[in-house]
């Protein structure tokens, strides 16, 4: 074979390759309101970043006739590329090649690069877009979703691991988004159950659609499990590169500084009017946090699920922080199961990754009633805590007003190892309200008095006096400082500073075991 041969037959594989399922099932693939495989790479990373890995793995199965069938790729383009200047690994579904199903080579060439990332101490990207296991090589899929599956864990808190649901993912396949750090899904296009509809239907007799049973909306607000729901392709691709802008490449390193900017103004100058003078009225605790922070930097996730805990990244003099706050607008700021367990998975992921964590807390306890007592909010409200008492990263917290009960230890209190805690002048730091606890504490002298309202309204201004501000706590050192809301930037800033190289320990363990 004469070498212009040789080249020849590269130029046709290399062409073949990235043709993928062919030019019909492209157009399918757009007609459906989905990129490629390799569109979504070249959007997602830097331009020309891009190093394919694998580009030539056929798969092996000659049963059903796949003897007759085979791409170049096998269904997944896989390899290294950089976002902002920094590298990753990525893989990428083509569903256009048996319906992106994996195989046993399918799933070696996601391996491969899990393996290069957790070796390089690199993030992994993975766009997922699949049919599941591909069905006619049996158990050799299964096989290889497992062998996935356990280098997700193996991975975890080494890297950042990246799920993007671009397309359906069903049974075994959505476990290992589901182990990885953040889930993004897109609007009508992606879909994750592990049982689809119709089987839903043989089994239990419900009739549901695909986006109600595990669409991007179903899981962004009612199951937790997705962190981000997109608008389209482009719009999760852009976010996603967004997210990596805040995370430290690996385990040992910290996350890349930005460029300081001030707060945005608008919030910034009204901070100090924030919080009413009304104790029940409520107010919106992401202004307190774009007064603050470097302005447009605030990068919300879990948006759209137990809303009365806002969590995000954001940085402070372009240090990268991760961000977790009671909402008073939603449940007036109390925890209840779905906050808990979202603040403790983001807590222990910023604590993974040498994210500094930063507190606004406004909570006047967990929520009541016995859909959560049975559904178990001991346990879950136990998540947080022991996020928080784990975690060695430096942790700051700013008490705007209620911090109540349980859960002002809970919230990254000084007991538990906070490293700097403030309070506004607005704060009240006590075992409870000042109503509920006049009624415990006085009952009998509010049920003898001859004028029980005028009684109890005398009580409560004594106590509200006494035990509704922060000058109790300070006293004993259990905060720092109280300080102006408008001083609470330049505190943080100098605070995030002196301990930005904060050393701490927890005792020798093979690992935890945490309240699952």
């Amino acid at each position: 074979m004469e070498l212009k041969d040789k080249f020849d037959r590269l130029a046709d594989l290399r062409k073949e390759s990235k043709l993928g399922g062919g030019e019909k099932r492209i157009e399918k693939q757009h007609q459906s309101g989905k990129l490629t495989a390799r569109e979504r790479i070249d959007l997602l990373v830097d331009k020309n970043s891009f190093e394919e890995i694998g580009a030539f793995v056929r798969h092996r199965c000659r049963d059903f006739g796949l003897d007759k069938q085979s791409f170049p790729g096998d269904g997944v383009v896989t390899g290294f590329a950089k976002i902002h200047g920094r590298p990753v690994y990525i893989f990428s579904q083509d569903f256009t090649v048996f319906g992106g199903s994996l195989s046993e080579a399918h799933a070696e060439k996601i391996c491969k690069i899990m393996d290069l990332a957790i070796k390089n101490g690199i993030p992994v990207i993975g766009l997922n877009d699949s049919g599941g296991a591909r069905i006619q090589e049996g158990v050799a899929s299964l096989g290889g979703y497992a062998e996935v599956f356990w280098r997700n864990s193996m991975a975890s808190g080494v890297v950042p691991q990246i799920s993007a649901v671009m397309g359906p993912c069903a049974g075994g396949a959505v476990y290992s988004p589901a182990i990885t750090d953040f889930i993004f899904m897109v609007q009508d296009t992606s879909f994750m159950f592990v049982t689809g509809p119709n089987v839903v239907k043989t089994v239990t007799h419900e009739e549901v659609t695909s986006e109600d049973l595990g669409g991007a909306t179903a899981h962004s607000t009612k199951s937790g499990v997705s962190h981000f729901r997109t608008d389209n392709d482009a719009d999760c691709i852009s976010k996603i590169r967004t997210l990596m802008s805040y995370l430290p490449q690996n385990c040992e390193e910290k996350p890349p500084r930005a460029d300081s900017k001030g707060p945005e103004r608008a919030f910034a100058d009204k901070i100090d009017e924030l919080v009413p003078a009304n104790p029940n009225k409520p107010y919106d605790i992401k202004s307190a946090i774009k007064g603050v922070v470097d302005e447009g930097s605030f990068f919300e996730v879990h948006e759209h699920y137990a809303d009365n805990l806002v969590i995000g990244f954001a940085r402070i003099d372009g240090r990268s922080v991760g961000v977790v706050a009671n909402q008073p607008l939603s449940l007036a700021g109390c925890l209840d199961i779905d906050a808990s367990v979202k603040g403790a998975r983001f807590v222990r992921f910023c604590d993974a990754f040498n994210i500094p964590l930063v507190v606004f807390e406004d909570v006047p306890g967990f929520l009541p009633g016995t859909d959560q007592e049975w559904g178990g909010i001991i346990k879950h409200g136990a998540k947080l805590l022991y996020a928080f008492c784990e975690a060695t990263v430096p942790k700051v917290t700013v008490i705007t007003r209620k911090a109540y009960g349980g859960a002002y230890d809970v919230m990254n209190s000084k007991h538990i190892r906070a490293d700097y805690n403030v309070a506004w002048p607005t704060a009240e730091i006590a075992v409870m309200g000042t109503k509920g606890a006049v009624e415990i504490i006085f009952r009998r002298e509010i049920a003898s008095a001859d004028d029980r309202e005028e009684t109890q309204k005398r009580l409560e201004a004594e106590y509200e006096k006494t035990f509704a501000n922060p000058y109790r706590a300070a006293a004993r050192g259990y905060i720092d400082d109280v300080i102006y809301p408008h001083e609470t930037r330049e505190k943080l800033i100098r605070a995030l500073e002196t301990i930005q190289n904060k050393v701490d320990s927890v005792p020798r363990k093979k690992h935890d075991t945490m309240p699952l």
